[in-house]
């Protein structure tokens, strides 16, 4: 397997476009590595199947310009801790060796974001330990810089990425899943077929706004930043 860039986690499809897809889009447009790694298939979602849930994230992904895409079928709803999870997540990890990862923010409406990103993160630091042995012998990897994105939140981020020059294609990578945000005449009424696509462009307004563009997309980081030059043209 060819090393990849840039390796974005979700507990379901769709998670990291929502989060994300504007960042996604323009790291694979400058020419960068790409991959997105879903834990679930989504089949306890409320609208669609899981084999229309998969060609909606085959068409996300083309808009996406994804180096791979891979899914590991874990259960829905239930991404609580697992050993055998765990090294699940440490072959991909070890197998694609990006040099930056992406995971959902903690605190979120939807538990398995939440433990999507915890279960990340310890299979994170495992895979960096030489002598931590998964099902398969791979090398040890670690990665650079982990960044978690948004889903559902309006956390302060404490960084954004100017996403404006690539928002239709954000809404189109959206709009893939339309089993998700558009309500069928036989579909569920749930929070996102509700104007959830217009919650997600106004989060992504909001926060170009606080850092002077159109549009931007957040991300939190728990480690703090090194700089050199605080009159630097840039930090």
């Amino acid at each position: 397997m060819s090393q990849l860039d840039l390796l974005a986690f979700g507990a379901h499809p769709d998670d990291v476009e929502i989060g994300m897809a504007g960042t996604v889009i323009r790291h694979s447009k400058m020419g960068y590595k790409c991959g997105i790694c879903d834990l679930t298939l989504a089949e306890l979602s409320s609208n669609g199947t899981v084999e229309l849930r998969q060609e909606e994230a085959s068409e996300a992904a083309k808009v996406l310009r994804l180096h791979t895409r891979l899914n590991l079928q874990l259960p829905d709803r239930g991404l609580q801790y697992n050993s055998a999870y765990v090294n699940k997540i440490v072959e991909i990890i070890r197998t694609y060796q990006p040099k930056v990862v992406f995971l959902p923010y903690h605190e979120d409406r939807h538990p398995d974001h939440g433990n999507c990103a915890r279960l990340v993160e310890e299979a994170l630091f495992s895979a960096g330990i030489k002598k931590y042995q998964a099902d398969q012998e791979l090398p040890p990897h670690k990665v650079r810089d982990i960044y978690y994105y948004f889903i559902n939140g309006y956390e302060h981020p404490s960084i954004t990425v100017d996403i404006t020059s690539v928002r239709e294609e954000k809404l189109k990578c959206l709009q893939a899943y339309k089993s998700q945000f558009t309500l069928s005449e036989d579909g569920v009424d749930t929070p996102l077929n509700n104007g959830y696509l217009e919650t997600v462009l106004a989060r992504d307004t909001l926060f170009g706004k606080e850092t002077g563009v159109k549009l931007a997309e957040g991300f939190y980081i728990k480690k703090p930043l090194l700089i050199d030059n605080f009159l630097g043209e840039s930090l």
